[in-house]
This record gives structure tokens, C-alpha cells and sequence, in this order.
């Protein structure tokens, strides 16, 4: 009965780590950094978001363009195929006592990102941008939440209107808890933005291997969900 109350107290735990703000923060460094990273390395696009792969689906099959259309398929199949992915890991792993199943997310994400630093650029592009947008589904479905609050760490439009949002209401009702949140959001953005500076920097000095420094941050994040008693 008492190893049952340890076990429920540390996996508390890690779900409290796996929403903390210092995880959001290193995740959204990720996010922008892999958004730097295949638009400056790896064809011009960005992989994290999807809006734009639909739009440009729908211009090329409009035109007749079915092959081009499928290059902006693929990697919309690949993010569906990420967070079924995470669901499944959810549910086959969530009462696992070894390990938390948002760990082996992000495992995955290291393992998928040390393959697509190996894969040649060029001809590979495509590749690379599908395993891309694998994982970084896997990541906006595995950490949906910071402090409570819904938010997203591999794009920014959400959290732009919750953090005005948040500040409208701070104006309106003098709650200082909504300042506060609205500066949670303020601060995720800027880390995105500032993953995606050391990304284009990483790009210039590392080329195709510079993804394997977002390998650092979701390192650290393996780190702080396995502290015990995390606060």
C-alpha cells in the first residue's frame, strides 16, 4: 500500500514537471528552432505548422497539380500519424511505474531527430520534413498544457490570443493572475522566437547537423521529469 502511495505521488509529479513552465519554455526553443531549420535547410517550408501545407494542397490540386499537392500531403499524413502515435504511447504506457509515457515522447523526439541530422540535404528534404512534422505532432499532442492553461509549443498563433486575451481581461477585472498568465504566453513566444534565432545560427555554422542541438533542451526535459520530487 505504501509503494502504491509513492508511485501515485511521483507520477504526480512528473505530470506537474511535464506542465511546468520550464518545460514549455525549453520546448518551445525546439519548436522555433526546427521552424528555422527546415525552412532554411530543408526546402522552405515549415514543418511544424500544417495551415500552410493546406493551403498549399489546395492551390496546387486546384491547378492540376497532384504531384506537387502530394509533397504538401505527406507531411500532413506524417503530423496525424505523430499524434496517433503519442495517443497510443498514452494508452499503453500511462500506468507504467518505470517510466512516464510523456518521457518516451520525448525520447522519441530525440531518436527522430538524431535520424534527420544523418539525412543528406537535398534529395532527403522531404524525408526529413515528413519525420519533422512526426515529431513535433508528438510534441503539441504530448504537452498540450503550462501552468493549467491550454498552450502550444511548436506554433505561436494560440498562444498570441490567449496572451491578449489574458491581458483584456487583466485590464477589465483587475486580476493579477491574468497578468500573470498573459506574461506566461508572452514568455513561450519569445522563447519560440529565440529557438528560431539559434536555429538560424546553427544552420550557418552546422548545416544538415545542426538539429541535433535541439537534442540539448529535450535532454533536459528528460532530466526534469525524472527528478522525484520535482517542484
Amino acid at each position: 500500500m505504501r509503494d502504491g502511495f509513492r508511485y501515485m505521488h511521483c507520477m504526480e509529479g512528473q505530470k506537474q514537471m511535464s506542465d511546468s513552465l520550464a518545460v514549455g519554455t525549453l520546448l518551445a526553443v525546439v519548436g522555433g528552432f526546427l521552424d528555422a531549420y527546415t525552412y532554411l535547410l530543408r526546402g522552405h517550408v515549415f514543418a511544424n505548422a500544417q495551415t500552410g501545407n493546406l493551403v498549399l494542397l489546395g492551390l496546387c490540386a486546384a491547378q492540376g497539380e497532384l504531384l506537387k499537392a502530394s509533397y504538401y500531403l505527406l507531411p500532413v499524413l506524417a503530423f496525424l500519424c505523430g499524434v496517433l502515435l503519442t495517443e497510443w504511447i498514452r494508452s499503453r504506457f500511462q500506468s507504467c511505474r518505470i517510466i512516464h509515457w510523456r518521457q518516451l515522447v520525448v525520447a522519441v523526439e530525440i531518436a527522430l531527430l538524431v535520424l534527420v541530422a544523418f539525412l543528406p540535404t537535398g534529395n532527403w528534404d522531404s524525408v526529413a520534413n515528413i519525420t519533422i512534422s512526426l515529431l513535433c505532432a508528438m510534441q503539441v499532442e504530448g504537452f498540450r498544457k503550462i501552468l493549467g492553461n491550454a498552450a502550444a509549443t511548436t506554433m505561436c498563433t494560440g498562444n498570441l490570443r490567449s496572451a491578449a486575451e489574458r491581458l483584456y481581461q487583466f485590464w477589465s477585472t483587475g486580476d493579477p493572475a491574468r497578468r500573470t498568465e498573459s506574461l506566461h504566453y508572452c514568455g513561450i513566444i519569445l522563447s519560440f522566437i529565440g529557438g528560431a534565432a539559434l536555429g538560424t545560427i546553427c544552420c550557418r555554422l552546422f548545416a544538415g547537423r545542426a538539429v541535433l542541438v535541439c537534442c540539448g533542451p529535450l535532454l533536459l526535459v528528460l532530466g526534469m521529469m525524472s527528478a522525484r520530487f520535482p517542484r
